[in-house]
């Protein structure tokens, strides 16, 4: 069948009264309404597989499909290994310019333009990929990109079996087909034969560095290349970093990060391949996937759920009394919880009673805040603007990469002098109109440090920016500008409360100088306390019945600062960590729940490889990875800790190959609760047409989307369009207009959006007689 075209409506303003061209109202019809599936396609992923290994039916994407019928040898003609050949010259080119080697094209272009003599640069295109040609002080320079990792780890041999040891560094697009990055690879193979040196100009971190020196070893064949160094790319520090270059590559740190790669792609895919052919062997398909920190991370979640729900909830009793001196009245309360309500008893005899209030009064400063780590940033836009860690990241990212603020991925608290933060404060403060609230000379630091890069700062430069970006980028200047100011004073004021021996007490603070606190937003909030006389007389008593709370859960920005604080994962992982968590089925909501089918795993995973979900395991590859930065033989070092790992996943292995079958067993079943309980979840309200049946979330396999119809098909045949291209959730809240139950829009790298699907609510039409006004 071919597929009807979409059709645009010429009115810009979609029906759901955001402003974007309304590509929504793909009919639906009865081919759509007989193939729907129930639970959102993305969401159910376990299939039945006859005994040849064929899909029996259906119900994921035709990617899952290729998936379960060609195994991973499909990427392969042969192996990648006969197919690759260092294109770089062994020997370099002594009349021929200076190559520049950027992490990304955006860098690149940063570069070229900072260290062009007089801004004269020649843009040119090559197979899509722009590179600059200049000179700086006469010496002639290419600045070429580029686009993160150009190589990826992949077996020599292709196969799915596991464990699985033999790998190397492939070119990307060796073993993923139509890899976008093949246009970079063969733009820098070209101009590396012309070159007469290389200068790696990546991003000064463990990744940017096994990025540097995958190029030069495997792209450029050669053994070292000259290393910038940089925090920010403004055009003075960009000068500084080429003048100052070191004359090699960060072998530590790139071997550490070699390392690292080598220790994720053994554990993690020789485990999840395990989790999958145990699945398998009892007849169904799943993705799945478990890695040395991702295994840590979920059990943390885990362990939260279960404390949760082993939770009895205790009945507690608090006290409080009204009270006055006849001028003003507060309420106090008792000074602690009570668990037997045969002692609320006294408390009711106070009323009308005589007692004596003590005033204590005490200051305190309170310092700025410390400047921003990445983790922290992360946890402060969470808690402002409820945009998650990753989103926080890549926002972060779009502003370094724009010259805007330092480079986000580092761990320091710190602002040495040598960033000249005196002239960036004067530019940044003006810009904030707050110049009068900076005071100090020298920066507040934390503690935090980190060898490669500073605190994130502003550079002093300013664009026009999206809101997101500008949200982000306000939070990073504005803390940084704190940093500069007085301290907070804050008066505290306590009324402590006797009657008839029994303590009572009030608690209230007022801010009485603002300091900082007129730049940087803050949480704190003021309770203003009146004086009281000594005597005072109870007006009211009050016996509140109040019951204990479960633990708190984490939220995507606390499960990262605690992944930090346990020294699990990297500062540039643990929000994708958390993603993929999201992805697999593993966890969900915001507040983050550990589904059934990630209580299972860690459930397996505690019986037959309790290796992998142990904290202690992954802490102490991490303390391997960091001394291996700082050893003089790190090749030697690598060799060695790969050693271990093999002969622990060998174990492993046998452990998990003796079970296979009860391990899939358990998994399959606790995918079944997670379709059952989600399939509940997508049921809306009652059919406003047939009052029989209940509205739906469906997903249309013939276009690719969700919709919402009855589930009393064929008899009842109601439906509803929703905003195409995202992925549809209930929202757990109903529309104050018209009552429909509301529904959740979630796209990537946006923000969720929250709607009403009813053509004839209320706010659906006042949005569009606004639009046409």
């Amino acid at each position: 069948m071919v597929k009807k075209p979409i059709k645009q409506s010429k009115d810009p303003v979609s029906d759901y009264g955001e402003n974007v061209v309304r590509t929504d109202f793909i009919p639906v019809d009865e081919t759509d309404l007989a193939g729907a599936v129930d639970v959102p396609v993305r969401e159910r992923i376990s299939e039945k597989i006859e005994s040849k290994g064929k899909i029996k039916k259906s119900f994921a994407k035709n990617s899952f499909k290729k998936k379960a019928n060609k195994p991973e040898k499909s990427f392969y003609k042969n192996s990648w290994v006969e197919k690759f050949k260092i294109p770089g010259n062994k020997k370099l080119i002594p009349t021929g310019p200076v190559l520049i080697i950027t992490e990304k094209p955006q860098a690149c272009e940063k570069i070229a333009s900072a260290l062009a003599d007089n801004g004269k640069l020649s843009k040119n295109l090559s197979s899509g990929v722009y590179y600059y040609e200049l000179r700086y002080k006469s010496e002639e320079i290419i600045v070429a990109c580029a686009v993160g990792h150009l190589f990826t780890l992949a077996q020599i041999v292709p196969g799915g079996g596991w464990p699985v040891y033999d790998i190397k560094w492939a070119p990307n697009f060796l073993v993923k087909k139509h890899d976008f990055s093949k246009r970079y690879y063969d733009v820098l193979a070209k101009l590396c034969k012309r070159a007469s040196k290389i200068i790696i100009a990546t991003d000064y971190d463990v990744e940017g560095e096994v990025i540097g020196m995958n190029i030069v070893r495997y792209l450029c064949n050669q053994e070292d290349a000259e290393r910038m160094k940089f925090s920010t790319l403004t055009a003075n520090e960009i000068k500084d970093s080429y003048e100052n270059k070191s004359h090699t590559l960060n072998w530590g740190q790139g071997i550490a990060g070699e390392t690292r790669h080598y220790l994720d792609w053994i554990y993690g895919i020789n485990l999840s391949r395990a989790m999958m052919d145990s699945v398998k062997s009892v007849g169904r398909f799943r993705v799945m996937s478990i890695g040395r920190v991702q295994g840590p991370a979920l059990n943390l979640i885990v362990k939260k759920e279960r404390e949760i729900q082993a939770f009895k909830s205790q009945k507690y009793w608090q006290v409080f009394l009204d009270v006055t001196d006849g001028k003003n009245t507060i309420e106090v309360a008792y000074i602690k919880d009570i668990v037997k309500e045969s002692d609320t008893e006294k408390f009711k005899v106070l009323d009308g009673k005589k007692g004596t209030a003590v005033i204590e009064k005490s200051r305190q400063n309170i310092s700025p805040p410390a400047p921003f780590d990445l983790t922290t940033l992360q946890t402060e836009a969470y808690k402002f603007f409820r945009i998650t860690p990753s989103q926080t990241l890549q926002l972060a990212q779009s502003l370094y990469l724009a010259g805007l603020i330092s480079y986000p991925r580092t761990s320091s608290q710190k602002l040495p002098k040598e960033i000249g933060y005196t002239s960036i404060v004067k530019r940044v403060a003006e810009k904030f109109h707050c110049e009068k609230l900076i005071k100090r000379v020298a920066p507040i630091e934390g503690k935090k440090t980190d060898p490669a890069h500073p605190a994130i700062y502003p550079t002093g430069e300013f664009q026009a920016l999206e809101e997101d970006e500008r949200r982000i980028f306000e939070l990073i200047a504005k803390r940084f500008l704190s940093c500069f100011c007085e301290d907070a004073v804050i008066d505290d004021k306590k009324i402590n409360v006797l009657v008839e021996n029994l303590k009572f007490y009030a608690k209230g603070m007022s801010i009485a100088e603002r300091g900082w606190m007129d730049v940087y937003p803050t949480t704190l909030q003021e309770k203003e306390l009146p004086d009281m006389g000594e005597k005072i007389i109870v007006k009211k008593v009050s016996i509140e019945e109040k019951f204990t709370q479960p633990p708190k859960r984490y939220s995507p920005a606390s499960l990262v600062s605690e992944l930090e604080k346990r020294n699990l994962g990297t500062k540039a992982t643990r929000a994708s960590i958390t993603e993929t968590l999201y992805d697999r089925k593993y966890i969900k909501e915001r507040s983050i729940e550990a589904t059934s089918l990630g209580i299972s795993l860690i459930s397996t995973l505690e019986v037959n490889c309790p290796f992998i979900i142990d904290e202690k395991l992954t802490r102490e590859i991490e303390q391997k990875l960091d001394n291996l930065q700082k050893a003089k033989n790190p090749n030697e070092k690598e060799n060695q800790i790969l050693k271990e790992t093999k002969e622990l996943m060998n174990k492993i292995s046998e452990t998990l190959k003796k079970n296979k079958e009860k391990i899939g067993a358990d998994l399959v079943n606790a995918t079944d609760r997670l379709f059952e309980e989600e399939k509940k979840q997508n049921e809306l309200n009652e059919c406003p047409v047939c009052k029989k049946g209940k509205l739906t979330i469906k997903y249309s396999k013939r276009f690719n989307r969700y919709f919402v119809a009855c589930n009393a098909y064929p008899e009842c045949k109601t439906t509803f369009n929703v905003p195409p291209n995202s992925l549809i959730k209930p929202a757990d809240k109903t529309c104050e207009h018209c009552s429909f139950p509301m529904l959740i829009s979630i796209r990537k790298a946006k923000r969720p959006w929250i709607f009403c699907f009813n053509p004839e609510c209320p706010s659906r039409k006042q949005g569009k007689e606004n639009s046409s006004s």
